[in-house]
């Protein structure tokens, strides 16, 4: 089930490794001395202050005695934090199909107010069918036996409970048309996911907008990418983009900004929510 707890702690981690961050540059030290004073490398002060990893309380306690703080209660803050932090999210169940990396992002998705996405080869995660997660698995994985990919389907269908949760965010989907003309699964899969995108469209929360053939070279030319928006005043704007083994977590505001640009050109030159429904129900109908 997704909580708030769960996905908080990524939140936490987050917060406490910007904070971490803004401490070192304050004093003007270098990832590679911080690192040698809790006896590590620069790169894991680099994971620890992108909050990629979980935290010591023996290392944060050196690292802010290094960064010069001093006073009881802002350390025991910080010392909190590192302990909410740690808390595991519910997706840590599924560590043996689920990627570090992406670990990373689900929490995220699970403490975000606002995310969008566009999304070209495919329906979005969030979006799909329990058939249509199948057919997409086995495609993606073909070497993987029948457990494995029911044990990636079951993952994908707990992540959409975050949609009618009562932490639901405002979710915003552009699908690129030719992910709705790529069949996965089959005739009646497609028919089913063509259908559910109908439906869930009418979630208050989600609004769903299609990118026309006909409209032809679009804002999205880079691909597939997803904005997510915190609650949290400190928590920066993240980009999300995912690549074959691994992912990138973009934050500066230059990059978070320029996507921004991206996605309000893609929302504005998409369909709109309600000629989105009629193109995909054309499609149903023709199906």
């Amino acid at each position: 089930m997704v909580t708030s707890e769960s996905s908080g702690s990524v939140v936490r981690r987050i917060l406490l490794g910007s904070q971490l961050r803004r401490l070192r540059e304050s004093r003007g030290i270098t990832r590679e001395a911080a690192g040698y004073s809790i006896r590590a490398s620069e790169s894991k002060i680099s994971r620890m202050e992108l909050g990629r990893v979980s935290f010591k309380a023996r290392d944060v306690e050196d690292l802010l005695t290094l960064y010069g703080v001093t006073d009881g209660s802002e350390r025991e803050a910080l010392l909190g934090l590192a302990r909410e932090a740690n808390v595991a999210g519910w997706w840590h169940s599924y560590g043996d199909v689920l990627p570090g990396w992406f670990q990373t992002y689900v929490g995220l998705e699970g403490a975000a107010s606002d995310i969008s996405v566009y999304e070209v080869q495919f329906v979005h995660g969030l979006l799909q069918t329990e058939g249509y997660a199948h057919a997409v698995v086995v495609r993606g994985q073909p070497k993987a036996d029948d457990a494995e990919i029911e044990r990636r389907v079951s993952l994908r269908m707990e992540r959409q409970k975050l949609l009618f949760s009562e932490r639901a965010p405002r979710f915003h989907a552009i699908l690129d048309e030719a992910a709705l003309h790529r069949p996965y699964g089959g005739e009646t899969v497609m028919r089913n996911q063509l259908q559910h995108l109908i439906d869930i469209s009418e979630q208050p929360n989600v609004t769903l907008q299609v990118m026309p053939f006909e409209h032809g070279g679009h804002a999205g030319e880079s691909g597939a990418f997803t904005m997510l928006r915190f609650p949290e005043s400190d928590l920066s704007d993240v980009v999300y983009l995912e690549q074959l083994t691994s992912a990138l977590y973009l934050d500066k505001p230059e990059d978070v900004a320029q996507y921004g640009r991206v996605m309000d050109r893609l929302h504005a030159d998409s369909l709109s929510p309600a000629r989105s429904r009629d193109l995909i129900g054309r499609l149903l109908q023709l199906g």
